[in-house]
């Protein structure tokens, strides 16, 4: 028996949800495999966080999720964060398609070039290419998109004046400049590991498309997995990861609506601007 994806699924045992203490990360995500589960060079994150050299602004424009993406129905109000703030000249509502592509910090060369490719594939019909400014593949979605003339959004796990890891301090500074970066986390306080959880949510929540494209089974790119299919959004899984016999989420993931990718052309079927529709089934 099929069912439709719903926003209100049931996740797997061992990852639930609930409105986070304070306001600044009210879209936490939280469970015995919250924070702990991510371990992709991400210890001791506090101390590797570095404060942003000059020049950039010291105080950021802030505005609700639905100032900068639109109208959010029930589901998507329930878990966004309060108050984003943001960097660069990007127009506001954001435009769309958007599609976050994400994964590991320690990529292989073959997933490096998976994720240039399907963003230059994107990137040729105007989609904004959306990552975590991470090591490895979210570092590639955004230099790719920027080689190519296009547009790119970075969603941080820092305040906009904090920069991690160091070595993308340029490229932050790019992105500031001449796209958009985005954070819910305002000056001054303090980077904790589970930022960067927070972060993949509210990335799944701005992407109207998220696609995995190397990830391993501790990786922090499977919480905005996760969200993306709480979201109902579509969620893609590059088609080495799905025949990885060694990886258990995949199936997982894809019971409950997750796609395999074997083409990134398969991403624009799903996108706003496109005219075919694409149903998203769950076996169970």
């Amino acid at each position: 028996m099929l069912k439709y994806a719903l926003a209100n699924l049931t996740l797997p045992k061992g990852l639930c949800y609930r409105p986070a203490e304070d306001q600044s990360t009210k879209a936490g995500f939280v469970g015995n495999r919250s924070a702990s589960l991510w371990t992709e060079s991400i210890s001791d994150v506090s101390r590797r966080v570095e404060v942003m050299e000059t020049p950039i602004p010291r105080r950021f424009p802030s505005m609700t999720p639905e100032h900068l993406l639109g109208p959010l129905n029930d589901v998507e109000r329930k878990f966004s964060p309060l108050k984003l703030f943001t960097a660069g000249p990007m127009e506001i509502p954001l435009p769309k398609p958007r599609v976050a592509i994400i994964g590991s910090r320690k990529a292989s060369s073959k997933g490096l070039d998976a994720a240039s490719d399907i963003a230059k594939t994107l990137l040729k019909k105007e989609v904004v290419i959306v990552s975590g400014l991470a090591e490895g593949i979210d570092t590639v979605a955004h230099t790719s998109a920027i080689k190519e003339k296009g547009r790119t959004i970075a969603v941080l796990g820092t305040p906009l004046d904090r920069v991690y890891p160091q070595k993308n301090s340029e490229l932050q500074k790019e992105i500031m400049t001449n796209h958009l970066a985005i954070s819910q986390f305002p000056v001054g306080r303090p980077t904790q590991r589970k930022d960067f959880v927070l972060r993949n949510r509210t990335m799944a929540l701005i992407s109207n498309a998220s696609v995995i494209v190397e990830a391993g089974e501790t990786s922090g790119s499977l919480h905005q997995g996760w969200e993306a299919l709480r979201l109902g959004r579509p969620l893609f899984i590059w088609k080495s990861l799905v025949s990885d016999s060694s990886l258990s989420w995949p199936k997982k993931m894809m019971r409950y609506g997750a796609l395999e990718l074997t083409n990134p052309e398969h991403v624009l079927d799903v996108l706003p601007f496109s005219q075919g529709t694409i149903r998203i089934a769950v076996q169970v």
